[in-house]
């Protein structure tokens, strides 16, 4: 599981298969479309728009199909998408968050419910299952971009809450009021980031034993398949025993 609880980690993961990289570029492609419809075509003058084409190179997804995600802003495509949270709970009650990005809400809401209820699991209410996460700025970077002991230096002065260092990247957590302001200090002496999201991470994990990995892995995996979801947040922890 990439980061902390954020499941599928759409944003950083690599060496997909070919038909796992065609669903991250459509995810990633209507992020670029909505975030340029609702600002500035300009990436410099449009941080959100920003960090979802550097979310995208990250991916190596090719500059025509981003460059097509933004001229499709301004046609009627990515008009009537909006963002919807969906919140609920999995096999064991796990918690789970579900971030969509869609053009039909009772559609979507139908096709959650539907992944829910044939795992054992149920789709709640507003907030039935937010109340166990806290909203964090959650900023990656690549360790090649920069080292260990300059990148915690760098977010502390950039205004950052904290900063992990994990196999391949650097995470730097931070107020999600301040997200973009902290990330533009950053791009002072950081020129590539791997993403730059508002994540939900759980107060508490739930342990799920290895009896029931493969069901929590299916449920999980089903909702990732869904075209209209973008992000996924879990208090799932797997153990071995």
């Amino acid at each position: 599981m990439a980061g902390h609880s954020h499941w599928a980690g759409i944003k950083h993961k690599k060496g997909r298969a070919d038909k796992q990289r065609s669903k991250i570029f459509s995810k990633l492609s209507k992020e670029i479309t909505v975030a340029a419809k609702l600002g500035d075509k300009d990436p410099d003058m449009n941080p959100r728009l920003r960090s979802a084409i550097q979310a995208a190179r990250a991916a190596n997804m090719p500059k025509d199909n981003i460059e097509r995600a933004i001229d499709k802003s301004s046609g009627n495509l990515g008009l009537s998408l909006e963002n919807i949270r969906y919140e609920g709970f999995g096999p064991e009650k796990i918690a789970v968050i579900v971030e969509a990005l869609t053009d039909n809400k009772n559609r979507t809401a139908s096709q959650l419910r539907t992944i829910f209820n044939k795992n054992g699991g149920n789709l709640g209410s507003s907030g039935s299952a937010s109340h166990n996460f806290d909203q964090v700025g959650v900023i990656r970077i690549d360790k090649n971009e920069i080292k260990e002991d300059q990148i915690l230096e760098l977010a502390i002065e950039a205004g950052a809450e904290e900063c992990f260092n994990n196999k391949d990247f650097h995470e730097i957590h931070c107020d999600k009021k301040s997200i973009y302001s902290v990330k533009k200090k950053l791009e002072e002496k950081i020129a590539n980031f791997i993403s730059t999201e508002i994540e939900w991470i759980p107060n508490n994990k739930i342990v799920v034993s290895k009896d029931n990995v493969e069901l929590a892995n299916s449920f999980l995996e089903d909702l990732d398949n869904n075209e209209d979801v973008q992000n996924i947040y879990t208090n799932l922890k797997l153990v071995n025993n």
